[in-house]
């Protein structure tokens, strides 16, 4: 089966969680306009706006009317709240059947994540 492409909006939005999380967008900070985000991502101003009341519904950020947008004080915890769900409804279930498809037993999967665990990290 294949994997259908992330909307547009949906990259966006994941750019700016992003952002967020490294913190080049800080906590109750403002992110760029709607006008400014769409020229520096070359998209459609209204792609942008789609992004923005998404992330907005999501409670990642929110908006002080006619200032702009801005992060909300939460927004760490509801962006891993969020991938977490996403993660585990829709990429271990693939993940599991893989590891079922291929032979792989829990044993081998465990030390397999502790050596992972244990390699030097580079962040």
């Amino acid at each position: 089966m294949a994997q259908t492409a992330k909307a547009i909006y949906l990259q966006l939005a994941d750019t700016i969680m992003d952002g967020i999380l490294s913190g080049t967008y800080q906590l109750c900070a403002r992110v760029p306009s709607v006008r400014e985000f769409a020229a520096s991502v070359e998209v459609n101003a209204n792609t942008v706006m789609r992004t923005y009341e998404y992330l907005q519904q999501l409670g990642v950020i929110f908006n002080k009317r006619g200032i702009g947008y801005f992060v909300a004080e939460n927004a760490p915890e509801v962006i891993l709240d969020n991938r977490r769900e996403l993660f585990f409804h829709t990429e271990t279930p693939l993940f599991f059947s893989r590891m079922k498809q291929f032979g792989v037993n829990p044993e081998t999967l465990r030390q397999m994540y502790d050596d992972f665990l244990n390699q030097p990290r580079n962040d």
